[in-house]
């Protein structure tokens, strides 16, 4: 069993029942899911930069990535509909507490300057989505490998209700918000 799905069952859980006053186990907000999204706006002139971040992804995540698609054309961008414009990850299960553990404890403490990440990104439902610049901060990717720098998105979708409740389930797993 991965380190923090027995943190959740053993330490969070149960701090989250007492905080919340739940009367039920299954009313205590669990992750759900993460998604790992990187656009490619520049994949449209050049498939290269699309096979890159493709690679890059499968490498952060241990998971095949799925290349999206555009849904309709945009002519100022020069995009065509069905077009792929980037790809994404959706991790669930043991691969998810994997993702997250090596997100929480040797990825975010690399970024330089980093003083903890914004309590803000939450969407009103409990969900948290969290906006990285590059993707060198992940010790998979080699930096002489990496055809261009690009930012990704990661999405926490947990089953929380207010967003309060959200947050105290990330901090049980130990993300860094700024105080």
């Amino acid at each position: 069993m991965n380190r923090l799905k027995a943190k959740y069952n053993e330490e969070i859980v149960p701090s989250l029942k007492e905080e919340f006053k739940y009367k039920n186990i299954m009313e205590v907000p669990r992750l759900e899911k993460i998604v790992v999204n990187m656009g490619v706006g520049d994949g449209a002139a050049n498939s290269k930069f699309l096979e890159a971040a493709v690679a890059d992804l499968e490498a952060i995540t241990g998971q095949k990535a799925v290349v999206t698609k555009a849904k309709k054309a945009i002519a100022g961008f020069k995009i065509r509909a069905g077009q792929g414009i980037g790809c994404k990850v959706t991790l669930r299960g043991e691969n998810m507490y994997n993702f997250l553990d090596k997100l929480v404890s040797i990825t975010l403490p690399r970024v330089r300057d980093f003083r903890g990440i914004s309590p803000k990104a939450f969407d009103g439902k409990g969900n948290y989505t969290l906006g990285l610049n590059e993707q060198l901060i992940f010790s998979e990717i080699v930096y002489d490998n990496v055809v261009k720098v690009r930012g990704m998105d990661i999405v926490f979708v947990t089953t929380a209700k207010t967003n309060e409740e959200g947050l105290a389930l990330l901090k049980g797993f130990g993300m860094p918000f700024k105080k």
